[in-house]
């Protein structure tokens, strides 16, 4: 149901990125302190939907439906919000550019391979690149005038932000490339037909509901 704790939480997500952008539209201090703030409260729903559909076993289509989309418009809004607002300028737009190439990959790959009744599990390395992926946009969202006015000017912020989203570049280009040959294996055996075989996790680490 879409009114299910998990959904909602989902659903907040989606909800978090006209106000995401409104506080990076402002262009102030303390704005860009609230489009942290949002952006990582978004994020941290990301990993309690699925825990808590688990624990409840409320797992639904409209879920697992809902839970990439709304992660890959959280993704895609505040890169392009943060490069919009010069934010992302000279060398660290291009990792940027790498991780939003790879979120439409995999979209691609999950679209074809649901037609074929064939799953795209998660690999461990492809959680943590959501783990820099997150963190990177978060930090880079507060950025220096954020941490000046948390008095936290020591703090290169920027910086930090922009490293972590290079490591999280350097991870998408291996899951990416793991994601991809999965499929085009998947591609190579399609006769037209449809197979329920699941496809194998491209990575260790169990399954878990987004790549």
């Amino acid at each position: 149901m879409p009114t299910d704790l998990p959904n909602l939480l989902t659903l907040s997500r989606i909800a978090a990125i006209p106000l995401l952008v409104a506080l990076v539209a402002l262009r102030a201090p303390w704005g860009d302190v609230g489009a942290c703030i949002v952006f990582s409260a978004a994020a941290i729903t990301d990993y309690y939907d699925g825990k808590i559909a688990r624990q409840r076993q409320i797992v639904s289509g409209f879920g697992r439906m809902l839970d990439p989309i709304a992660d890959k418009l959280l993704v895609g809004a505040a890169l392009m919000v943060l490069a919009g607002h010069d934010r992302l300028t000279g060398w660290t737009l291009y990792p940027a550019i790498v991780i939003l190439l790879r979120e439409i990959l995999v979209s691609g790959l999950r679209e074809y391979l649901a037609s074929l009744s064939i799953g795209l599990p998660v690999s461990r390395l492809a959680k943590w690149k959501t783990g820099f992926q997150m963190g990177a946009l978060g930090t880079l969202l507060a950025g220096d005038t954020g941490a000046a006015a948390l008095h936290l000017s020591f703090l290169p912020v920027s910086l930090i932000g922009e490293a972590m989203l290079w490591v999280a570049a350097g991870l998408t280009l291996v899951t990416g490339r793991d994601y991809l040959l999965a499929g085009l294996r998947h591609a190579g055996t399609d006769t037209g037909g449809k197979t329920s075989t699941p496809a194998p996790t491209p990575g260790p680490g169990g399954p878990a509901v987004r790549p």
